[in-house]
């Protein structure tokens, strides 16, 4: 469960870190720049933490997928940006694979053999 809540803290560092990308205007205001640093910042430090117990291809399907979804929407609301169909279905693919890779994941990972401290699969 740490592991999640720590995704969960990288994706809204990462969100918020490239909406301050977009403010800064090319690094030419100080507060958003700073503010990138900070998030971005934060964002990594909290991934590495969450791969301490969630599969890395897991935690990266889900930080860049839900991060980049969001963000989608965040250029809407916030900057304008065009939103239509396409860009709808793309953020539905982005989430569906999400949801593909976290049902493969979770049924490798009750498949595997336990490993001994050897290196060994148990039975060998």
């Amino acid at each position: 469960m740490k592991g999640y809540i720590a995704l969960a803290i990288s994706i809204i560092a990462e969100i918020f870190a490239t909406t301050m990308l977009k403010a800064s205007d090319g690094f030419t205001h100080i507060f958003p720049s700073i503010g990138v640093v900070v998030g971005y910042g934060l964002s990594f430090y909290s991934l590495s933490v969450c791969l301490k117990t969630i599969p890395l291809s897991l935690a990266y399907a889900i930080w860049s997928g839900i991060g980049t979804a969001l963000t989608a929407l965040i250029g809407v609301v916030v900057w304008g940006e065009l939103f239509n169909t396409i860009k709808i279905t793309g953020i539905i693919f982005i989430i569906g694979g999400v949801v593909l890779l976290n049902a493969t994941t979770t049924h490798d990972e009750s498949e595997k053999e336990p490993v001994t401290s050897t290196g060994n699969k148990q039975g060998q």
